[in-house]
């Protein structure tokens, strides 16, 4: 039989996916006076307790365009937050850039704001390989294998894929890490992380590896020890690190508001805490004609790299 011990374990089990079932589980339309924010999860009790605090600060100075209530649904992935966002479910999305124009193809959001998250506005990817490799530049990749880290990383997948593609290079995914690039392609792979893309290129297990420059100079994610047996063979154009997205049809009202209070938000002492929590954010900033040039080659690229690569 099962101990008290067990039924404890096994109950709090069925709570606690009770209580993901129901941020992720079916969307309903809401009224007109609930503001929704979203977001794509794959640990939504996580990412709740770092969306809420922000969500608080936000509704109460929209109750002069009717906002009176705030909601969190989560997605698991951009084809189901692209679902609520062109049903009207969600209203409002925090994502990395390329995520965001993915959200953008599929239902018509548009960026918001750029997201600058611990000081940082926006990142490039950089492509290095051991200090002692005689690959000098992209081209020289031919034939050789690029660690990078999931589909779902703008700067360590979308990004460097898209750049190949623009260099006249052939991206092919490889099965494994003991798989052989084709003379005329640069095979990659799947590292998972930032510290694992380092780890394959310091042991040799692969010639070349793609990560953020915010990565990049991250000690926590490439150990010093590693970095200093590197050597940068390119780094891209910046990108934004993140967007505030909201959905085609928000009322101009409440979107004209949110944006201001978002932007207001920096310069608040009460917003600091919720801004932090808010995945490190330390302010919001318009969409200036430069960045908005970016997110329109991240969209040309994620639709070349679906149709070409994937």
């Amino acid at each position: 039989m099962m101990g008290l011990s067990g039924l404890r374990r096994l109950l709090q089990s069925v709570l606690l996916c009770l209580a993901i079932a129901a941020m992720t589980g079916p969307a309903f339309a809401g009224p007109a006076h609930v503001l929704v924010l979203g977001r794509i999860s794959d640990d939504p009790r996580s990412h709740y307790a770092q969306l809420q605090p922000l969500l608080d600060y936000v509704i109460p100075r929209l109750h002069d365009v009717g906002i009176t209530e705030g909601r969190i649904l989560m997605a698991r992935d951009t084809q189901q937050m692209g679902s609520y966002l062109r049903r009207g479910r969600v209203d409002w999305v925090t994502e990395t850039s390329g995520t965001a124009v993915a959200l953008g193809l599929r239902s018509g959001a548009r960026p918001l704001l750029l997201t600058e998250r611990s000081g940082v506005r926006e990142y490039r990817t950089v492509f290095f390989v051991r200090r002692d490799s005689p690959i000098q530049t992209l081209e020289a990749l031919r034939g050789h294998t690029l660690a990078l880290q999931n589909t779902a990383s703008t700067s360590a997948y979308l990004v460097p894929v898209m750049t190949l593609l623009q260099h006249g290079e052939t991206p092919e995914i490889l099965s494994s890490l003991g798989d052989v690039a084709a003379p005329d392609t640069v095979g990659y792979v799947f590292a998972r992380s930032e510290a694992n893309i380092a780890t394959f290129v310091h042991k040799g297990l692969v010639d070349a590896g793609a990560v953020s420059s915010v990565d990049w100079s991250d000690g926590k994610r490439i150990p010093a020890n590693f970095l200093r047996d590197f050597r940068v063979i390119h780094r891209t154009e910046p990108y934004p690190r993140a967007v505030e997205m909201v959905r085609e049809g928000l009322d101009p009202k409440v979107r004209d508001r949110l944006q201001q209070v978002l932007l207001d938000a920096a310069s608040d002492p009460q917003a600091q805490p919720a801004l932090k929590t808010f995945f490190g954010t330390s302010g919001f900033h318009r969409v200036d004609a430069q960045m908005q040039h970016r997110l329109d080659e991240l969209k040309q690229g994620l639709m070349r790299v679906r149709m070409e690569v994937e």
